[in-house]
């Protein structure tokens, strides 16, 4: 999170003065924002570890789908461990006691949160886009190998968007308040990266992720809609299109309050605006604009593992203590879940078969 302030230091002088003192501190802040990190945390650490058990020793991550699913498990994962950091900060009023370092990696773990869950998510919608649109050129593109692949590179990615946040985030005493913040404060020698970081937040972590999905997922419900023959599929692909719908809102309204203040937080250190009541709005609306977008982290289970017909199947296993078994026969483990989808060939051989998944991938979700 931000502190926006308006720097007086001289490189050496690690006090700050603030313009707009009362900005963002209301009492309601300090309580509500550290309940509700709270309960993010332990909805998402508990979520998101079943995905990862469930997924890593029930499932043996098979398919294409768990391997991105397990690496947005671990992302989230990677976020939600902080959270208890974030509300003590928040509910000791934007003081912070657990040093520098912690203020880093803390700050740096939402960054690469930020960046590896939204890239996870849009390559998980163009995974499906190949599976369902195009599903005998998912036979080469669609392999192991390359999802594996595709997940290192976007951990990398992501870990290169926080090296600035783990460069400039810094512990400042500010004035006024007398409180020790972590935060990211812009000056003449770095505004322009910080600038740049908040713009490539806002079009690399949001708009260009946003329009891919929103992309493909339109394409899919196209192809289903043309897929429905009989009542029967038109009820499974009508949940399947509804749950489309939830993947796209839940995204968009979850992340776009927190990237219009992470704009509006740009022109306000800039001084492109300069009113202490559009600078309380942005201090005010922030922390919980944060806690709208990392909600997603513990949505993410429920949209992309637990509407999975196998998932849940493992699930229940899992929480009664039933060990994972040796599956002798590869196709246990590739049942049609809720999210599946097979293209109607009207032949008797693909009617027999559509309650399984094919080694093509043609479904939206492989039982995850």
């Amino acid at each position: 999170m931000l502190f926006n302030v308006s720097s007086t230091q001289d490189g050496s002088d690690q006090t700050i003065q603030v313009n707009c003192s009362k900005a963002g501190r209301h009492s309601y802040i300090f309580i509500s924002v550290p309940i509700v990190y709270s309960l993010i945390f332990v909805i998402g650490l508990f979520g998101n570890s079943l995905v990862v058990i469930v997924i890593y020793c029930y499932m043996k991550m098979k398919t294409v789908a768990s391997i991105f699913l397990m690496n947005l498990a671990l992302a989230d994962l990677c976020f939600v461990i902080t959270l208890p950091l974030w509300a003590a900060y928040t509910a000791l009023h934007y003081n912070w006691p657990f040093g520098q370092f912690l203020c880093k990696v803390a700050s740096a773990a939402i960054t690469l949160n930020l960046y590896a869950t939204v890239f996870l998510l849009t390559c998980l919608s163009i995974d499906r886009y190949i599976a369902i649109v195009h599903p005998m050129r998912s036979r080469i593109r669609r392999t192991m190998m390359i999802a594996k692949t595709i997940c290192v590179a976007i951990w990398l990615v992501a870990c290169l968007a926080s090296s600035p946040t783990i460069i400039y985030r810094k512990l400042f005493f500010v004035e006024g308040p007398n409180v020790t913040v972590c935060a990211l404060i812009y000056h003449s020698d770095n505004s322009s990266l910080l600038v740049g970081m908040g713009i490539t937040k806002n079009i690399v972590g949001f708009l260009i992720p946003f329009v891919t999905i929103l992309t493909s997922y339109s394409l899919i419900a196209k192809t289903l809609k043309k897929t429905i023959h009989d009542q029967k599929g038109k009820a499974r692909n009508d949940d399947i299109l509804k749950m489309i719908v939830a993947i796209v809102l839940v995204f968009f309204f979850c992340w776009l309050p927190h990237q219009v203040l992470t704009f509006l937080d740009i022109l306000l250190q800039l001084k492109v605006i300069e009113n202490c009541h559009m600078q309380d709005i942005v201090d005010t609306g922030m922390p919980i604009s944060i806690c709208i977008a990392y909600f997603n982290s513990c949505l993410n289970p429920f949209l992309y593992g637990f509407f999975g017909k196998n998932f849940r199947k493992h699930f229940l296993q899992l929480l009664k203590y039933i060990p994972p078994k040796v599956r002798s026969h590869a196709n246990l483990s590739t049942k049609l879940s809720t999210l599946s989808f097979r293209p109607q060939d009207n032949q008797s051989a693909s009617n027999r078969n559509s309650s399984r998944i094919s080694e093509n991938g043609e479904h939206i979700h492989r039982s995850v």
